[in-house]
């Protein structure tokens, strides 16, 4: 059987690959594939693996990544069938079986070790035991009791509590899963150099990862705070400082661009490094010019957004000037209609008071006169 692989040809062009997210076995972590079948979430699938195929459980929708370069991740074989399905289900149980009749053995023989996996290969061809242990361990009888008992080939792998790690898995101190059980495919080393160059405490408890080991991570911006680092005055250097004085250089701090001076008097200044690496000013200074220059930026703006409310408002005022002159007019207007109606309700009111005011006896001369006119008429 072909191991089917990528092009391993180097090419800087990118392309698009799928990826499927598989694990082998329900406590291992999962596994990177590229897959060119329409596989889902919760397809089981055949792999091909170093030692051969493996069938294992599609745990994430796929998804598409450009890639560059050479790839050498594996490939989806096929879509496993029922056949395989149950075969899988029954190397587990033949996996867990072995696993205890070899703690059984290796008690028997007072063996200082501590199993860490048992992978039965699913074709069945051998059986791998992966254990931990300070010392080396003389497993010759123990071998042969397992030959005898699983009837199978038998091959015994020390690893260490990196590798452990890598293959328990678990969550790491920054809440994620541990980088070795999820991408990491090869470790590379690790020094307490690199916690230094980086300014961490060098506390055990929090530079180390769940192995004990330091933290693999800790080399992934190693190289970015060396440069970082090169470009300041190294520590115990002599520096003369603009506003006068030599100063012996003590710390570094690489993310804010300072170094901290020791004074002959014995004072502390931190000062700020230039592009140039020449020792610029002390760092509240540039610090307090960046905060004038924001405020100053800040006044400009509030200055500029003053003019533009002041515009605003003079247009409104014109336009409140033009409504308070049609208000009066419209006042003005209101207050002769008000005068003329005015005028005419006084005007009756006066025929009203000339009207009661006349004398009575004029209203019964006119009333004499138009009896005396009836008589005469008679």
């Amino acid at each position: 059987m072909t191991d089917k692989i990528t092009d391993n040809k180097t090419d800087n062009t990118a392309k698009k690959i799928r990826i499927a997210r598989v694990k082998i076995r329900p406590y291992s972590p999962a596994e990177t594939f590229i897959t060119e079948l329409p596989v889902k979430k919760g397809d089981w699938v055949a792999v091909n693996k170093e030692h051969g195929i493996e069938v294992g459980n599609i745990i994430e929708r796929p998804f598409n990544i450009s890639i560059s370069g050479k790839c050498n991740i594996p490939l989806i074989e096929r879509i496993a069938s029922k056949e395989e399905i149950d075969a899988y289900w029954e190397n587990l149980e033949r996996e867990k079986k072995a696993w205890k009749f070899c703690e059984e053995r290796a008690r028997h023989y007072g063996l200082s070790m501590k199993l860490v996996r048992v992978e039965r290969q699913f074709e069945g061809q051998k059986i791998i035991f992966y254990y931990v242990a300070e010392n080396r361990v003389d497993f010759r009888e123990l071998v042969k009791d397992l030959v005898r008992g699983l009837k199978n080939r038998i091959e015994m792998r020390q690893i260490g509590v990196r590798h452990e790690a890598k293959m328990v898995g678990g969550i790491g101190c920054c809440g994620r899963e541990v980088c070795c059980a999820n991408f990491i495919r090869e470790f590379a080393p690790v020094s307490i150099k690199m916690a230094k160059v980086q300014n961490l405490p060098l506390n055990p408890n929090k530079i180390s990862g769940i192995c004990g080991r330091l933290l693999c991570c800790l080399s992934y911006e190693y190289e970015t705070y060396k440069g970082l680092q090169a470009e300041l005055p190294s520590l115990g250097k002599s520096i003369e400082i603009e506003m006068g004085g030599e100063g012996k250089v003590i710390r570094q701090n690489v993310l804010k661009g300072t170094v901290t001076v020791l004074m002959p008097d014995g004072d502390e200044i931190e000062l700020y490094i230039g592009e140039d690496g020449e020792a610029a000013m002390p760092y509240q200074q540039e610090a307090e010019d960046r905060r004038l220059d924001n405020d100053n930026r800040g006044k400009d703006d509030n200055l500029r957004i003053d003019e533009e409310t002041a515009e605003g408002h003079e247009d409104g005022d014109n336009k409140d000037d033009g409504n308070n002159g049609n208000r009066k007019d419209h006042n003005k207007n209101r207050s002769g209609n008000q005068d003329n109606e005015t005028g005419n309700a006084q005007g009756d009111g006066a025929k009203k008071e000339q009207s009661k005011e006349r004398p009575r006896g004029q209203k019964k001369k006119r009333g004499r006169r138009r009896k005396g006119a009836k008589k005469g008429g008679g």
